[in-house]
């Protein structure tokens, strides 16, 4: 079966499951069962099959397992927005179409892709201007004590969504160029490897934008996901954990500076650790998701029976804030139990798990290098999100890939997913070259 076909047969699972959750969730509100999931259902898979045909035409020897696995937390997203509310879910849903046409546009425009490496210092500071955007006055917007928005008339989106994938092409190519000097140029002090000073400005540079992201904008997650992204980077261009080590020492020692002397850093961090000495002002979050969670058990509570606002109040003051962004998943777990979540996050590790195949399948290293980045840099955004919700670290306004509900998240994360293609289409096709004995469109 070519790599198209097993694509195709896998969009079907997806549609059905969408089309299974709208029928809970229209079942447990209206206590009948009409045809509505069904035509949503339908819906969503034209969308699907359309960007199929635009794929097998396109990018025959694609990966053929991304697609439809970032479909699935689409698929999700919308039911679990659309029990919310059901004019988020329609925004959500239109979000969606738009992102589709920019993954079809990148597709078509960005075919040879290489072009990114010669505007990547371009590419870096457009990306580093729009990121400072949230601060400008008049434009900027706060959320939650944190400058993460930017709003223009009736355009509002979060910069931080498409910086992240500027700030992979520049280290891809800048980290293409320079690896061989980083390690022929290293040197051992006290028994660890250092890289040298000269090319050493690199790092420096993405721990200090870290370091300004915590304190200017206030972005610990945004901060937190483009170094770890850069740390994978490094070690996939150089080989040498200490370099790695270095890194992580770094970001720790800036994190703490800035913990103890930057009061909305502060403030985060003490929340994350005494949740219970504010539960009913900055630690109300945090701990309702926390409840939520164990509130759903094995199996969850079934689609439609969380309580998300406490009854009786008008207006619905909420009982889970921020549902369809900050604590979604404190929202599934509690619909769908420990089950579901697991479900959830193994699909967030099979993406990871395909994203990484297609770097390893990459002969060239600019490709090898944007395929880890891109992967590195979705998959730890996903480990923000739950990590901060389930307390492993503390809480950050980062969205769930294409689950949260948020436009530039998902348009961001679906030029994402075109260019994790693009270099799967050429890695896959020149690995079947090599091979000489499989056809193209067959999956390796």
């Amino acid at each position: 079966m070519t790599a198209r076909n097993r694509e195709l047969f896998a969009l079907v699972p997806v549609a059905i499951l969408l089309t299974a959750g709208f029928a809970a969730v229209f079942a447990q509100e209206n206590a009948q069962l009409g045809n509505l999931s069904l035509i949503y259902g339908a819906y969503f898979l034209a969308l699907c099959l359309a960007t199929h045909v635009f794929l097998r035409f396109r990018l025959p020897d694609a990966d053929p397992y991304l697609f439809p696995l970032m479909a699935t937390l689409t698929a999700i997203g919308l039911v679990m927005i659309y029990r919310i509310d059901e004019g988020l879910a329609r925004d959500q849903a239109n979000w969606f179409v738009l992102g589709l046409v920019l993954f079809a546009l990148t597709i078509w425009f960005l075919r040879d892709y290489e072009v990114l490496e010669r505007y990547r210092y371009t590419i870096a500071v457009v990306g580093l201007l729009v990121l400072l955007a949230p601060r400008l006055p008049g434009i900027g917007q706060q959320v939650n004590g944190a400058y993460l928005g930017v709003k223009i008339g009736p355009l509002a989106f979060q910069p931080a969504e498409f910086t992240k994938l500027a700030i992979v092409v520049f280290l891809a190519s800048y980290l293409r160029e320079h690896r061989e000097v980083l390690i022929v140029g290293a040197r051992r002090v006290l028994g660890v490897t250092l890289p040298p000073l000269k090319h050493f400005g690199p790092m420096l540079v993405v721990w200090g934008a870290s370091m300004f992201m915590l304190v200017f904008i206030r972005d610990l997650g945004s901060s937190l996901m483009f170094f770890a992204a850069f740390l994978a980077l490094l070690y996939v261009a150089t080989g040498r954990f200490s370099f790695v080590v270095i890194g992580m020492a770094m970001f720790l020692v800036g994190a703490w500076f800035f913990a103890s002397t930057v009061p909305h850093v502060h403030e985060r961090v003490e929340i994350w650790l005494h949740p219970y000495e504010s539960a009913e002002e900055s630690g109300y979050q945090i701990l309702q998701s926390i409840f939520a969670q164990a509130d759903g058990g094995l199996f969850g509570k079934g689609f439609g029976q969380a309580l998300i606002n406490i009854p009786g109040t008008h207006p619905p003051a909420r009982l889970l804030p921020a549902a369809e962004t900050d604590t979604i998943y404190a929202l599934i777990v509690n619909e769908l139990g420990l089950f579901g979540a697991c479900g959830l996050v193994l699909t967030y590790l099979l993406i990871t798990a395909r994203g990484f195949k297609v770097a390893l399948l990459a002969s060239d290293g600019f490709s090898k290098l944007l395929a880890t980045g891109l992967t590195a840099v979705f998959a730890i955004q996903a480990f923000v999100i739950i990590g901060g919700v389930t307390r492993v670290i503390p809480l950050t306004g980062v969205t769930l890939p294409f689950v949260s509900y948020g436009g530039s998240s998902i348009v961001a994360n679906f030029v994402l997913l075109a260019l994790l293609l693009l270099v799967s289409d050429r890695a896959r096709r020149e690995a079947a070259e090599r091979a000489g004995t499989v056809p193209l469109g067959v999956p390796a």
